[in-house]
């Protein structure tokens, strides 16, 4: 089993890089790895209930179903903090398993993971 940080930097400006990173999570897990799913940048605001009821990539699984594996997976869903401050996202904001973290929390799971894929 591999240890794995799965970054994701676009939200609803693009649907198909937005979903990405929680499809990489979801395929990761079920192939019995340990993995964390990082959102900064505009990211973030999928970390917002109701936002990714809206979003789907061209030809991909819609968001919605692709967050719903993430959280039936107990995949931690690390939101920026910072990112989430500029973006008007407080705790009580976010989804089921998502919590707001540091670039502190960020840089020390990617000096302790395997592997940091980047989206």
């Amino acid at each position: 089993m591999a240890k794995f940080i799965i970054s994701g930097s676009r939200g609803t400006d693009d649907p198909t890089m937005a979903t990405l990173p929680f499809m990489a999570a979801k395929t990761a897990k079920e192939q019995g790895h340990d993995v964390v799913l990082w959102l900064w940048n505009e990211a973030v605001t999928l970390g917002r209930k109701g936002t990714a009821d809206h979003v789907t990539g061209v030809n991909l699984t819609p968001m919605k179903d692709l967050l719903a594996a993430v959280q039936t997976a107990n995949i931690p869903i690390w939101v920026c903090g910072a990112c989430a401050v500029a973006r008007q996202i407080g705790t009580g904001d976010l989804v089921s398993g998502a919590t707001i973290k540091g670039m502190a929390d960020y840089i020390k799971a990617v000096a302790e993971r395997d592997h940091n894929v980047v989206f």
